[in-house]
């Protein structure tokens, strides 16, 4: 076939930063730019963002990757967009200001309503629909709180005049015209993070709605991971397609090319989140884990996922450096974990938001466990890095439960993947080869990958995984003993979290 234009872009929205990449056919970086927006937290529990920060961010990344190399539309086959998911905006599409503050995924203000709706039908109630148990971590709530709390919200809402969307959606709908002619549109993987989908319909739930009282008309429409959502109307790439949008942790499967039931990843990020590739079958989880659209590439069927989500593993980093002073950068915890040979017995358990997979526990809170006047900032360090670790571990120990998949090897990306002291305790802990691949921002290239199947700028899945390479592969060194002895204190550590929030 005739070959398009030569680039393809990706805006990837995240929790602490956006960025624009520009990838060529072999999956390589042409020119990037990134900004970081603000982090709000307005009381203990809260964690919001400015929604006209984050498109001022996105406007200002996309010209700065193109001037950098003197691109222009014509050099574009389409862009991708993929972002923080659960992350919730509602704006008013007269005026595109949004009501509210993005109420960010980490949040935990809608404890209360998930206790209420749980006594009918407990945590559960809506996973048979949803593949979700009840909990602070899913935009539907959040949509919720903000009809229910913001003056005027519902009623405005009810008239038509609100939009709901994830940063996808909000960000869509201003660079395709926004109160010209924006279009309102998600794709499923976003759509399944909000609790108000059908994963088996793949159309919005009109029960969950009506249990929530949140009116139809505010949700976009529900399409592919992989087709035509619109033209740019805003920033110098005007008039290039958008022709893909994924969640990021959908968007870095789609990047590790995690293309065949079985095929897992692991993103290390602000939190953690790791992806099994389950096929055209939805598993069940029994073991504490979600059941999740993969993505869906235009007309064909939809793959379904296993996802366990960790809500801290990078953020406990940035916690570190920015509520301790322990470290003034994130990457001085390498070195300053090094300073000892092991935790010295502390282990870290970083609860901020109650625990996700495989508990579910939104009363729960941190706490550092086994201090002793021989621990000092070393074992601190120490500790912080291996809470990512072990969390990993009781996630892939749930995995392997639920889908009857012995996991032989892990696939890693996100930006811890650089500290090699913990993809090796990682190695350790799990008792299974750990593979940083050689492009790790998968999660930019996924949806690069989205888009350019749709624009036809990809033959097929096999160019993409022609395109993925090894760059280290850790392999486990710890005795047998000590990993299981490790492993029996961060479980311990695990339970003192346990109900620290009293009703």
């Amino acid at each position: 076939m005739s070959q398009p234009a030569g680039y393809i872009g990706a805006i990837d929205q995240g929790t602490t930063s956006t960025r624009f990449m520009v990838f060529d056919r072999r999956g390589r970086i042409v020119s990037v730019a990134q900004k970081e927006h603000e982090q709000i937290f307005p009381r203990a529990g809260w964690v919001e963002h400015d929604p006209l920060e984050i498109w001022r961010r996105t406007m200002e990344v996309i010209d700065e990757a193109v001037e950098a190399r003197g691109l222009r539309p014509k050099d574009f086959a389409a862009i991708g967009i993929t972002n923080q998911r659960e992350t919730t905006v509602v704006w008013n599409r007269l005026t595109g200001i949004p009501v509210y503050n993005a109420i960010v995924w980490q949040d935990t203000r809608v404890a209360d309503i998930v206790q209420q709706l749980a006594k009918d039908g407990g945590k559960d109630r809506f996973r048979p629909q949803t593949g979700l148990p009840l909990t602070t971590y899913f935009s539907g709530l959040k949509l919720k709180w903000i009809l229910d709390n913001v003056k005027g919200a519902r009623e405005d809402a009810e008239r038509g005049e609100l939009l709901f969307g994830t940063i996808d959606s909000y960000l869509l709908w201003n660079l395709t015209g926004g109160i010209h002619g924006g279009i309102h549109a998600t794709d499923v993987t976003n759509a399944s993070r909000t609790q108000l989908m059908n994963i088996e319909t793949l159309a919005w739930d009109d029960s969950i709605l009506a249990a929530l009282y949140i009116p139809k008309q505010v949700l976009p429409q529900i399409k592919s991971s992989s087709e035509h959502f619109g033209d740019l109307k805003r920033t110098s790439l005007e008039g290039v397609s958008i022709c893909g949008i994924l969640g990021d942790q959908h968007a870095a499967l789609v990047g590790q090319t995690c293309f065949s039931p079985g095929e897992v990843k692991n993103t290390y990020g602000t939190g953690c989140f790791l992806l099994m590739n389950t096929g055209t079958e939805r598993k069940v989880s029994t073991h504490g884990l979600l059941t999740t659209l993969a993505y869906k590439f235009g007309d064909q069927p939809p793959v379904y996922a296993l996802e366990g989500s960790i809500a801290i593993a990078g953020a406990l980093v940035q916690w570190l450096r920015d509520n301790l002073g322990l470290i003034s950068s994130s990457t001085e915890i390498e070195p300053l974990a090094q300073t000892v040979n092991d935790n010295g017995g502390v282990y870290f358990v970083p609860a901020f938001s109650g625990l996700y997979a495989p508990y579910w526990k939104d009363d729960a809170r941190g706490v550092i466990a086994g201090l002793t006047r021989y621990a000092n900032k070393g074992h601190i360090a120490r500790a912080v890095l291996e809470a990512t670790a072990f969390q990993t571990r009781e996630v892939a120990e749930a995995m392997e439960n639920d889908s009857g998949i012995q996991l032989t090897q892990l696939r890693t990306d996100g930006g811890m993947v650089a500290n090699e002291m913990l993809m090796q305790f990682q190695a350790d802990i799990l008792d299974k080869a750990v593979i940083r691949p050689a492009m790790r921002e998968t999660t930019s290239l996924g949806a690069a990958y989205a888009a350019g199947l749709a624009s036809g700028y990809f033959d097929g899945i096999d160019e993409l995984a022609a395109n993925w390479e090894a760059d280290r592969t850790w392999r486990p060194q710890m005795d047998a003993a000590e990993r299981a002895h490790l492993y029996k204190q961060w479980k311990k550590a695990v339970t003192r979290t346990f109900a620290w929030v009293e009703d």
